[in-house]
């Protein structure tokens, strides 16, 4: 039996959910609220002591981080590949994924907490720097200032701007990949394409649209729309997303998009 730690607005817990719908394997699902703390329970933090999900089990094996669970899956269940066959193929999606790891998920959380995540913590009532130092869990000091940065500060934080840009970049990319191909490493579609989906998915989800759409990266926008149509999108990122969240991010990141659109001069 497959298990899998996950929440709703995690682009990382999206991502082995695609996964999971494309290889058409059925799962347990064990939500972990992150907005309400669930991922400091101790029970949790046994699990996975950097405090984050998804966390996959698997008779008994505890698999942690995103793309090493998606090659897990790949590996133990070769049915329904989703990785290619080709070396070439396959070097070009871990291409992707490695870019997605290191660079692209950090920009996407510092988008996220500028354009929306800010907005609710500070409604809520932001505690002093010590208290949020503390509720951390294994992220470290330099992270937590970071995320308070972004938080006190928004789009005018140290760094944002360039964050902002580099996922900008990484759009161009696409765009630049996807000439003369339907998907981003080769005409299959494959977990390269598995990776970058949450990344889209969370600008769309912040209204944010407008970096790909009015002909800007018709390519992207084309790729965009097959990955919505494929049956495995909605179970694997809508049905979770509660409205309220969806329904809140859309406004936050409608009210940040302006300041983006004349950053990115678009």
């Amino acid at each position: 039996m497959l298990e899998l730690y996950h929440h709703g607005s995690s682009a990382c817990a999206a991502k082995v959910r695609f996964a999971l719908a494309e290889k058409e394997l059925e799962w347990v699902g064990h939500y972990v609220d992150l907005l309400a703390g669930e991922q400091l329970n101790p029970e949790f933090l046994e699990i996975n002591p950097k405090g984050v999900v998804p966390v996959l089990i698997h008779e008994g094996a505890v698999i942690r981080e995103s793309t090493v669970i998606c090659e897990y899956l790949e590996e133990v269940f070769p049915e329904r590949p989703i990785y290619p066959r080709s070396a070439v193929e396959r070097a070009a999606v871990r291409i992707w994924t490695k870019a997605v790891d290191e660079e692209l998920h950090p920009a996407c959380s510092a988008i996220t907490y500028v354009a929306s995540h800010r907005h609710a913590i500070l409604r809520n009532g932001a505690a002093d720097f010590e208290a949020f130092l503390k509720s951390g869990a294994g992220e470290g000091s330099s992270a937590r200032m970071l995320k308070w940065q972004w938080i006190q500060e928004g789009l005018e934080a140290p760094g944002v701007a360039d964050k902002i840009r580099l996922y900008d970049g990484y759009l161009h990319q696409m765009e630049t990949a996807l000439v003369g191909q339907q998907w981003l490493a080769s005409n299959d579609f494959s977990m390269a394409d598995i990776a970058l989906t949450p990344y889209v998915n969370r600008l769309a989800a912040l209204s944010m649209e407008g970096m790909w759409t009015g002909g800007r990266l018709p390519r992207v926008e084309a790729w965009f729309t097959r990955v919505r149509r494929r049956p495995t999108f909605h179970p694997a990122f809508i049905q979770w997303l509660p409205h309220q969240l969806a329904a809140e991010m859309l406004d936050n990141g409608a009210r940040s998009w302006p300041a983006i659109r004349a950053l990115l001069s678009i």
